[in-house]
């Protein structure tokens, strides 16, 4: 949970509010104290007498609407998200709300301290805190992220069913990040593919792999063009690669045929051709 700073803390203290705060989350849910805060800027606009100090779902909703019109007509942007946290006293929303307040009202800014996880209103840093056999699953971790003045307040089935799939998307996310953490715990053993060594191509070699088209350029102006030249058979001719090794060859001349000149063989009766035989007459 993210503690309140300490000049926010004296802040709220300076403001002699009617009720002490004691639970911040619990304090901060119904809107009263918030009202009371902004009393003391705009005593004009905000009159405590139309705010209840309630613990009832329908007097929260309504000190928090009264608000959210005031702030209209005032022009003071507050998150959508904190409000609505605080009202369903999420995880760290009413801690970060009295910040916010802290800097919007006094020009001040509030020194935080380095956390080391994102504040999304879930129970995942507690949820950090436990053992791995204590923490909870994905039911659990709906129940404890999803309240029900949610339901109340916004009764659309399609917007709950929402709500409760983002939850489990998250709490699989964080479990997958931690079978990716610690693979040793959970028995996880790598594959054939993981285990294998993978090695860049060689790259300056005749095919052009691995290399950008100014290196296959360079590599081909430096190979010398042997078309033009015929190269002695008796003596070998070498060619230097751009790799740098000595590459020798020797030129073989092999004489052809020459069709036009030579005169056409026609094939031979084979041998083994059976002799022409006499009609067959009808005298013995």
């Amino acid at each position: 949970m993210t503690a309140l700073p300490r000049e926010v803390f004296k802040w709220l203290q300076s403001l002699d509010l009617t009720f002490p705060i004691r639970n911040i989350r619990r304090d901060f849910s119904n809107g009263y104290i918030v009202a009371e805060i902004f009393s003391w800027y705009y005593p004009q606009d905000i009159q405590m007498h139309n705010y209840d100090n309630c613990n009832g779902l329908p007097g929260k909703v309504g000190n928090w609407s009264q608000l959210q019109t005031f702030f209209k007509r005032r022009n003071i942007e507050i998150p959508e998200e904190l409000m609505e946290g605080t009202l369903h006293c999420k995880t760290d929303a009413a801690e970060l709300l009295a910040q916010y307040l802290y800097t919007k009202l006094t020009n001040r800014k509030v020194k935080r301290l380095a956390l080391d996880y994102d504040i999304d209103f879930t129970d995942h840093s507690y949820q950090l805190s436990l053992p791995k056999h204590a923490r909870s699953t994905a039911s659990t971790s709906v129940k404890n992220n999803l309240k029900i003045t949610e339901f109340l307040t916004a009764p659309n089935i399609i917007t709950c069913q929402q709500k409760a799939q983002e939850i489990i998307h998250k709490h699989i996310q964080h479990r997958q990040e931690e079978r990716l953490e610690e693979p040793d715990h959970f028995d996880i053993k790598p594959s054939i593919g993981q285990r294998c060594v993978r090695r860049p191509p060689p790259a300056n070699t005749y095919t052009g792999e691995g290399m950008g088209w100014k290196d296959q350029s360079q590599a081909a102006s430096r190979i010398p063009n042997t078309s033009s030249r015929k190269p002695s058979p008796d003596k070998p001719s070498t060619v230097r690669s751009p790799v740098g090794n000595n590459v020798t060859f020797r030129e073989i001349q092999v004489g052809q045929l020459d069709h036009t000149s030579q005169p056409a063989v026609r094939p031979v009766a084979s041998l083994s051709s059976s002799p022409v035989l006499p009609p067959i007459s009808g005298r013995s």
